[in-house]
């Protein structure tokens, strides 16, 4: 995860006056480096790397478009979207996560 903290809009859930940081959409140990990046807010990007593994979202969740559409993600999505901009989110590994032992 990205160290840079802004104010702004999450490209993922769309709320806005949120701290945001830095998502490499290909991991860096991926190859992703240098690819795009996108403005997350905490929440959401905790909830990425919660769900999924690198090589899932290198193989098949490389945009944000992709992100959206994601069964395991959608819920979450919708659920924060009301949640005020201040609430501090408590994540959990999926159990998927927590059997691949990462």
């Amino acid at each position: 995860m990205g160290k840079k903290k802004d104010i702004g809009t999450c490209e993922l859930c769309e709320r806005e006056e949120v701290e945001t940081t830095i998502h490499h959409l290909t991991p860096k140990e991926m190859g992703g480096t240098f690819l795009p990046t996108a403005k997350l807010c905490v929440a959401c990007h905790k909830q990425i790397h919660a769900l999924y593994t690198n090589n899932e979202l290198a193989a098949r969740l490389s945009t944000i478009t992709d992100l959206k559409q994601d069964e395991k993600i959608k819920s979450f999505i919708k659920w924060i979207r009301k949640q005020p901009s201040s609430k501090l989110v408590q994540t959990r590994k999926s159990n998927e996560r927590k059997q691949k032992g990462r």
